[in-house]
Formats: C-alpha cells, structure tokens, sequence
C-alpha cells in the first residue's frame, strides 16, 4: 500500500476536527486529496448525496464523536464489528469508517470520470448501520509497535536468507524514495494525534512499501517453488501486522478519549 487508505484519511482529519484542532475547510481539503471530489450517501436526513463539510457537521449532530479505521482483508475482518452487510461492503473495498457515538460507517466507492487523458478521480461514501461493538482484532499503540518490529525482523532475516530482491540496500533506497515523495504530498496523519500514533503509522507505512518493492522486484534469488512459498509465508503475516498497526494508529485518538487521556 503505497498510499494512505482514504478511510485513514477521512478519520484521521475527521477526528481532528471534531476535537476542535482545524477547520471545516481544512479538513474537507485533506480527506479529498488528490481526488476531484467525495460525497456522503444515505445520510440520515438526506435524500440525496451530499458533500463532505456537510456531512461531517451531520454525523456530529447525529452524536458522533470519533471515527476508527477498518481495513479488512479476507479471512481477517480487522476493525469490523458487524452486520454482515456492512462487512461485506467494507472488505469489498479492503477499508472503511466506523462511527463512535452512533451506529453509522462509511464505505467508498471510487469512481473515474472524464475523457481520455484527463480522467479524474470522484469517491462516493455510503452511510450503513453498523453492530455498536469492539472491532476485531485492533491492537493497543504499545502492542502494534512491538508486534511490527518482531514481524519486520523475522521476515527481513528470511528474505535476505533466500536472497530476495527487496530486502537489501536497493529497496532500502526506494523506500526512502516512497517515503519522501509521500512527505512532499501529505502530513502523516492529523493534528491532535499522539506522537507515538505517527511513528507507528510511519513503520507501518515504511513496512508495507518494503513488501511491495518486494513483491514486485521478481523472485530475486528464490529459483525453487519451495523457497518462493516461503518468501510468501513470510511476507504475510508482516502484511498483516503492518495492516494491524495502521488501524492502531488511526483509531489511537478515539481510544485515548475513551480511556480518559485525553
């Protein structure tokens, strides 16, 4: 994942607002980034799709008062508390946002529009009930950072036994190289979030670069079925661990409120 889920950014941004630290404006301008433009669907209280700044005022009506990141995968429902309508939904589109305060989530729809050359980008939220419940599988800060080192060092040590591309000084380099072009474009998360929240989505991020240079450089110096496999065992659990801890550090602000830190 070389860029930030949109879910990540509309709670991210969407937490930040709500707790007071930017504008309307500023937020809505974040959460849309690079694409053209997002709209909310099935707001309760509207009939028809709305726009961001909007919809954020709406929800916090509704008794919205943070929202959590779900970035689910198959066989791993992480952040997702039911229905089973809302988890199909959401692992369809690999992320999503759940409403603390009120059962709401939303889900993206992305979309391309334009002629040839010129195609941008529109993203359709869809408002569904969701199960008031403790998503699954979200670890702590604490836990996150620990689980991704330990996962990092034992994947890192396997790759570099079977001499895979990806895993020495060349990908190191377009990591950084990832990670600046990022840095140019975008704060990592928002204002208000604790700074050890940053350094984990950081890692995270830094972790799921490496698995993708990984992955697409070819099988490196991995010649039999047997090592391939092997390279994949261990690059999945890291994808996980690296999933695990970007929902930690996105939702870490809505779970410091609950236990009364901040």
């Amino acid at each position: 994942m070389l860029s930030e889920p949109r879910a990540g950014r509309l709670a991210a941004w969407g937490n930040s607002l709500l707790a007071g630290h930017v504008s309307p404006d500023d937020a809505v301008l974040a959460v849309v980034g690079e694409d053209a433009v997002h709209r909310v669907e099935a707001l309760p209280g509207e009939s028809g799709q709305v726009g961001l700044t909007l919809a954020l005022g709406r929800l916090r009506a509704l008794g919205v008062s943070g929202l959590r990141v779900a970035l689910p995968a198959p066989g791993h429902p992480l952040g997702l508390s039911g229905p089973p309508e809302f988890n199909a939904r959401a692992l369809e589109a690999e992320q999503a946002v759940v409403c603390h305060g009120a059962a709401f989530g939303l889900v993206p729809e992305v979309y391309e529009a334009g002629p040839e050359g010129d195609v941008h980008v529109e993203v359709v939220w869809h408002v569904l009930p969701v199960r008031e419940a403790p998503p699954a599988d979200v670890p702590s800060l604490g836990e996150a950072e620990r689980e991704l080192a330990e996962a990092l060092r034992d994947a890192t040590e396997v790759l570099t036994r079977l001499d895979v591309a990806g895993s020495g000084p060349v990908a190191e380099a377009a990591v950084d190289a990832y990670r600046a072009r990022a840095e140019r474009r975008r704060e990592v998360l928002a204002p208000g979030y604790p700074p050890r929240a940053v350094r984990v989505l950081e890692l995270a991020q830094r972790v799921e670069t490496l698995i993708t240079v990984a992955t697409k450089s070819g099988h490196g110096g991995a010649v039999s079925s047997s090592e391939i496999f092997a390279r994949q065992e261990a690059l999945r659990p890291v994808e996980r661990t690296a999933r695990r801890a970007q929902v930690a550090a996105y939702n870490s602000i809505v779970e410091e409120r609950e236990r009364g830190v901040r």
